[in-house]
């Protein structure tokens, strides 16, 4: 126990800098995963708090410290230098469009961190896809700029794989063979369904979390178990509708500057979000069940975001989504805690 409970406790690596990565703010995925542990620490009798403070008692650090350790996990998942795409003509790999390496957008690791519950299951066989241009049903300007200035571009899958004209090639990380296949997760892939921006048919955000899950049953690390949580994009209704535009930044900034004042992550909606996910089974090791429960229902409550800009209609689907992914959260954090 004690030696599982220092690597649980080992500093999250990845700081790599802030971006707005078309997801919850990174602040709001940290402060989601802090307040899953303050939730437990108040209601030890129904969650697994008790191997939780074992853990950090072993590691010589607060419950506190703990937790901000899970959420840095949370937070550096939109920083991964994990997913470059390569130029059409050129072959140059960058893992941000050129114009934009150190501003403030949207690294490419970031179209691997949605679901579609507006369509059924994809290319790979997953029961439900993540994101893909050509299927998109909802969509906005973002979108289209993205398709447009990716449009013919392919995946980087390392040195000999696919290059762009006259055989051009720069590549700098086998993304298909490193990302994509971590991401597949029992689905079934080629290079081919990569080689064109426009209709690739990127792996969705639960097989992301049941990778970075199993890398944590496997060797139980703060860091991983932190990752794993980056998957309360699930309760970020752009992220189940899918699109990266349809007032998605603006929502994530509203959501992150109104987190407190609005009260969003109250715990007696916490604890009433609870009974709206079936717990993961102690037999079992699949957390894809319980993550798709939370994008069904953010699909099912949220979509007026996506219009509306309203103070009251944003607050009517904040008072829903970010309780049900502090719950989310806890669920995970229970099953991980009792499989130490």
């Amino acid at each position: 126990m004690l030696n599982k409970a220092l690597m649980l406790a080992g500093a999250s690596a990845l700081v790599l800098g802030a971006v707005d990565a078309h997801a919850w703010k990174q602040n709001t995925h940290k402060q989601i995963v802090i307040d899953a542990v303050s939730y437990m620490q108040a209601n030890p009798s129904e969650t697994e708090f008790a191997k939780l403070q074992s853990v950090a008692d072993a590691a010589g650090i607060s419950v506190q410290e703990f937790g901000e350790i899970l959420g840095q996990g949370a937070y550096d998942v939109d920083d991964f230098q994990d997913t470059y795409i390569c130029g059409a003509v050129t072959g140059d790999c960058q893992y941000a469009p050129v114009w934009s390496l150190g501003a403030s957008v949207v690294q490419y690791t970031s179209y691997w961190h949605f679901q579609n519950h507006t369509r059924g299951s994809d290319a790979h066989g997953n029961d439900i896809g993540g994101y893909n241009y050509d299927l998109l049903t909802v969509w906005g300007t973002v979108d289209n700029l993205a398709a447009s200035w990716l449009y013919g571009d392919h995946l980087d899958d390392g040195n000999g794989g696919m290059d762009g004209w006259w055989g051009r090639e720069n590549s700098k990380y086998n993304t298909y063979g490193i990302t994509e296949a971590n991401y597949r997760q029992g689905s079934s892939s080629s290079k081919s369904m990569y080689d064109d921006f426009e209709e690739i048919p990127f792996q969705p955000i639960d097989n992301l979390g049941q990778y970075w899950y199993s890398q944590f049953l496997a060797t139980p690390s703060a860091q991983t178990l932190g990752f794993v949580m980056h998957t309360t994009d699930l309760l970020q209704p752009h992220h189940t509708w899918t699109t990266s535009d349809l007032n998605h930044a603006q929502w994530e900034s509203w959501v992150s500057d109104y987190y407190f004042s609005e009260n969003l992550n109250d715990f007696d909606l916490v604890a009433s979000a609870m009974n709206d996910f079936t717990a993961i089974s102690t037999s079992s090791d699949d957390i894809r069940p319980l993550l798709t429960e939370g994008g069904a229902f953010s699909y099912s409550v949220g979509g007026m975001v996506l219009s509306s800009e309203d103070h009251s209609d944003r607050l009517q689907v904040a008072k829903q989504t970010i309780p049900h992914a502090i719950a989310m959260t806890i669920h995970i954090l229970n099953h991980a805690l009792s499989r130490l």
